[in-house]
């Protein structure tokens, strides 16, 4: 996967790079990550990238043409890239991360981790202009109903959901398949040693060594975690009738 960033602090991105899974995807070639600062795109002496909004108003817009040429520059290397390697179908999408986009998920993460390539654009100040948006941008995702002081730290989350849906990257495949959200639902409990902590015991079932009966609970609790925790998600599947006695169950329990 290749993906071009555009920021003007492209070296926050060494949390992303340097650490962890992320990093040993960098080091491995798993994903190259390009970084394009507009400040490298300026013309005048103080490498300004910001300006004042028309009808006034607080704060200051990224400025408008240095941005624009990161952001084809990005978009055109990623397109020559697949051209050296001679891919049959190249398709670039460019997302701008802003707190007006639609908020991220799981199945945006899936559809986006299937892309060969991929711009971010991270905003800084009051944000940027419409027409960049309008011109350059083909959606905006956000990570929820709040501001942050820039696109980058959206832009890590994201990077690093994606790359952990990439063969390869996580040392064991099942791991991201039993991730919350894979199937709609949130992870059941998990449990370590030691078996006793501060007089709370791990369930017996999980020491049991019966498979059917651990699978069980744990479709159980994922069911009811959803249901203490993330009501909304249930609202969303369709459940088989196994799934509703469990959770009729988890709830009995809960109850009682």
């Amino acid at each position: 996967m290749h993906i071009g960033i555009v920021t003007l602090f492209p070296e926050m991105f060494t949390a992303l790079t340097d650490y962890g899974v992320s990093g040993r995807a960098c080091r491995s070639s798993v994903v190259q990550l390009d970084f394009w600062n507009p400040r490298d795109f300026t013309e005048d002496r103080h490498r300004t990238v910001d300006d004042h909004p028309y009808g006034g108003g607080p704060g200051m817009l990224m400025k408008t043409e240095p941005l624009v040429a990161a952001i084809r520059q990005a978009r055109q290397r990623l397109l020559d890239n697949g051209r050296e390697k001679k891919e049959q179908s190249i398709e670039v999408r460019t997302v701008y991360l802003s707190p007006q986009g639609k908020p991220l998920n799981h199945t945006k993460v899936v559809e986006l981790s299937r892309l060969g390539s991929l711009v971010l654009i991270c905003g800084r100040y009051q944000g940027i202009d419409a027409r960049v948006i309008e011109k350059e941008v083909d959606e905006e995702i956000s990570l929820g109903d709040f501001v942050l002081s820039g696109g980058e730290i959206a832009a890590m989350a994201v990077v690093d959901a994606l790359l952990r849906l990439q063969p390869g990257v996580l040392g064991d495949e099942d791991c991201s398949r039993h991730d919350s959200f894979t199937e709609g639902l949130l992870h059941c409990p998990q449990y370590t040693r030691p078996q006793e902590f501060e007089a709370l015991e791990v369930p017996p079932v999980l020491l049991s060594g019966d498979h059917a009966a651990i699978a069980a609970w744990s479709n159980k609790q994922s069911l009811g975690n959803t249901w203490l925790k993330r009501p909304d998600l249930l609202a969303d599947l369709e459940l088989t009738d196994e799934q509703k006695g469990l959770l009729n169950q988890f709830r009995d329990d809960f109850q009682s």
